[in-house]
């Protein structure tokens, strides 16, 4: 059965396509950015671009990608992107390589949490 784990245990499925408590997760994570869209049966969650207030000329943008049904720790994928202003245009630059590791180990914790909290229910 779908969104039940071998054990038995609810995994956070309900009526979602992908594993609820990673899908809260990422959007409470990427709550900060302007969300462009958010497919919740195909687990794909898109921001527009942001731009920290400490840091005028640079602009980020993410695109989070919810993998399964089971909270698992492969079950979370982000991809950050950057660009900074040169010249009066925007300019793709790479982001520091812990970037997208450190987003999903985020996203990671805060469904963790949600779990736990729903057990606690």
């Amino acid at each position: 059965v779908f969104g039940t784990s071998r054990s038995g245990r609810d995994e956070g499925g309900g009526a979602l396509g992908v594993n609820a408590f990673l899908w809260r997760g990422a959007l409470d994570t990427l709550s900060f950015m302007p969300l462009v869209s958010a497919d919740p049966f195909g687990g794909v969650i898109i921001t527009d671009w942001y731009s920290p207030p400490q840091a005028s000329g640079e602009r980020f943008k993410a695109t989070a990608y919810v993998l399964g049904r089971q909270l698992r720790s492969d079950g979370v994928r982000v991809q950050v992107f950057r660009q900074v202003q040169q010249g009066g245009q925007w300019v793709d630059v790479p982001t520091a390589s812990s970037t997208n590791t450190e987003m999903e180990d985020r996203v990671l914790a805060r469904a963790r949490e949600l779990r736990v909290m729903s057990a606690g229910r």
